[in-house]
């Protein structure tokens, strides 16, 4: 997925406005063993070779750039960007380093956190999805909200939310790098079974994006069972009437055509935005 202009506009809000920010920060030295990892980091692995890279140039040049930080009650301070700089710095022996302390809210700091990550452009598609679906669900966020606080399209954000719909040994095929966006993207009109098989045929052969797209529509062209067609119809129109509704749908289909619609909100303040939007009111 192409990186989008304007990353991170959104924080200004999230921040409580631009003016804050306009003042140059210092940073002050603060011991290795008074930080925190920050529990809204969207990545769940660090390359060990990449860290110790980061470590030697941290041997040779220290930390170019301070890490930002936020207070914690009990006088510890919590990482929201720099994690890797943290790991590397100890792994250099470093017993400081130097940081920005900042009041920062939850909402910004998951933000703060996925933007540093996609800046640095080896954040993986999944974590992305992981981390935006965190600001949906624990912020009650909409997706347009969601993207804006990234700095990302509507569309991008709802193209990588998408990829949370991946059976989970495909997911974890794309997190461990086997399988790249691309892929996944093809995939996801397939079964769960009939991903995960196609998924490993993919691995194996190291086929193409392209050569993917044509094995599954050379899947999905064959002849199937009725319960199979109706499964993906119905995760068709999941995906259509979430990305109407800026909200996660499940359709639960009955008996002579009757089913149920389930509508997942994070927060009383996100469902009033939801019925006002039903209601073709368009918001508070």
């Amino acid at each position: 997925m192409a990186k989008m202009k304007g990353l991170g506009r959104g924080l200004d809000a999230l921040l409580g406005g631009g003016q804050e920010m306009a003042a140059p920060e210092s940073a002050r030295t603060l011991p290795v063993t008074a930080l925190r990892p920050g529990r809204y980091q969207p990545r769940s692995r660090m390359d060990p070779e990449s860290l110790q890279a980061l470590a030697e140039s941290i041997k040779a040049q220290g930390v170019v750039q301070p890490i930002l930080v936020r207070p914690l009650s009990d006088g510890h301070y919590e990482i929201v960007a720099g994690e890797r700089r943290w790991r590397a710095a100890q792994l250099a022996g470093l017993a400081e380093i130097p940081a920005v302390v900042r009041e920062v809210p939850d909402e910004a700091a998951l933000a703060m956190a996925l933007i540093e990550n996609i800046q640095r452009e080896d954040l993986n598609p999944l974590e992305q999805a992981r981390g935006i679906q965190r600001l949906i669900e624990e912020f009650g966020m909409t997706h347009q909200q969601a993207a804006q606080a990234v700095g990302y399209s509507r569309s991008a954000v709802s193209n990588l939310l998408r990829l949370l719909n991946l059976a989970q040994p495909v997911q974890e095929l794309l997190l461990e790098g086997k399988l790249d966006m691309g892929h996944a993207r093809a995939l996801l009109a397939l079964s769960a079974a009939q991903q995960v098989q196609t998924a490993r045929l993919v691995v194996a052969k190291q086929l193409s994006v392209r050569d993917t797209e044509r094995l599954v529509q050379k899947r999905l062209a064959a002849p199937e069972a009725p319960k199979r067609r109706a499964d993906r119809d119905v995760r068709r129109l999941e995906e259509e009437v979430s990305e109407a509704i800026g909200a996660a749908v499940e359709i639960r289909p009955g008996p002579r055509g009757r089913g149920r619609l389930i509508i997942h909100y994070g927060t009383l303040e996100q469902l009033e935005d939801l019925l006002a939007r039903l209601r073709g009111t368009g918001g508070r």
